[in-house]
């Protein structure tokens, strides 16, 4: 088993907070081999919900296995165009 700590933002919250689930700095222990993913799941989120993942505090696919310790965060589609550069969802074009 591993310890994570969840967060979810604005939208996901909504829908988590409906099917009262925690949503706010919430420790979890989970299999090995664990990914966001299988978390989407489990709360019954999908792609349309969830837009992309943080792993301690960077974007990740959500089928990056999780490790003991890791802070893991939802984000929801809307987030503003300029924060999604700097969260780092979303490249500068040109660049790789």
């Amino acid at each position: 088993m591993i310890k994570i700590t969840f967060n979810a933002f604005n939208f996901v919250r909504e829908k988590l907070k409906k099917q009262n689930i925690p949503y706010l700095n919430v420790p979890l222990e989970l299999p090995e081999d664990f990914s966001p993913k299988m978390l989407m799941d489990k709360y019954n989120l999908n792609d349309k919900d969830v837009e992309f993942v943080f792993i301690n505090g960077k974007v990740h696919p959500k089928n990056t296995t999780l490790k003991n310790g890791d802070r893991i965060a939802f984000v929801p589609p809307g987030t503003p165009g300029s924060y999604r550069l700097i969260l780092g969802a979303k490249q500068i074009p040109g660049e790789s």
